[in-house]
């Protein structure tokens, strides 16, 4: 796969070590969207990192989560990044200014918003997909909503299904598109299961990547659609029917 990174100061690149100690809460902060990164919630300060953290990243931006703590604790990949210190938690009500995958959104990233997750970084919402009715996204603010395009989940909890990705399949697709594609595969390695994501959807992160607008992100997910469509119409027109013909009573 190939490998983009942006040019950024060192000002605003977040470093993390290989085998961190013990997470501190620094204390609550008013101020700019910057400020909400030095907060963590109370109830993982006394939580170690896993022991099989063993890939150093660094994360050149700002990557954020809403945790409406619907999810098990146990199985939530934005919980297991928090703990490695990969994304930072938000409170509700408060602004980020990169982009923010959310259902109410009207426009499908693409690579265009490289720019805006190089300045300011890309945030997601980490909720049950069976308690979406419920969930208060109308207090997720920021300029930049966004969907993702097509996807098949990979995660052991919704493996198989369309669109029903993890908080770390969702960040490894938006970095993918954007042309961090390396940022998107150190994410995937911290779960054992991750890189079957990039495996499933190669094709589809290939060619969304590819494209220059959301515009033409759209049509390259219509298309593939429709291919879908046509290789199910194409399979159920392969099922082989008994012959009617004399030598039917010979076999079984």
């Amino acid at each position: 796969m190939s490998k983009s990174k942006g040019k950024h100061s060192g000002s605003n690149k977040i470093k993390h070590l290989k085998k961190p100690g013990k997470r501190e809460i620094l204390e609550s902060q008013e101020g700019s969207v910057e400020d909400c990164f030095d907060e963590l919630s109370l109830e993982e300060e006394h939580l170690l990192l896993p022991e099989d953290y063993r890939y150093h990243i660094e994360v050149p931006f700002p990557v954020a989560m809403w945790d409406l703590k619907q999810c098990d604790p146990k199985k939530c990949s934005g919980r297991k990044l928090s703990r490695l210190g990969l994304i930072k938690t938000l409170r509700l009500g408060q602004r980020f200014n990169g982009i923010i995958l959310s259902p109410n959104a009207t426009k499908c990233v693409g690579p265009q918003d490289k720019e805006i997750i190089m300045e300011h970084g890309a945030a997601v919402v980490d909720c049950s997909w069976a308690c979406l009715e419920k969930t208060p996204f109308n207090r997720m603010k920021g300029q930049h909503l966004r969907l993702l395009p097509y996807f098949v989940a990979t995660n052991p909890i919704n493996y198989g299904k369309p669109c029903c990705l993890s908080c770390v399949e969702a960040l490894a697709a938006v970095f993918y598109i954007t042309g961090f594609e390396e940022l998107a595969e150190s994410y995937l390695k911290q779960f054992k299961w991750g890189h079957t994501f990039l495996e499933v959807n190669e094709e589809l992160l290939s060619s969304y990547s590819s494209c220059v607008s959301s515009e033409d992100v759209l049509s390259v997910q219509e298309n593939y659609l429709k291919k879908l469509e046509e290789e199910r119409n194409a399979d159920k027109g392969e099922i082989d029917l008994p012959s009617s013909g004399e030598d039917t009573e010979d076999e079984e």
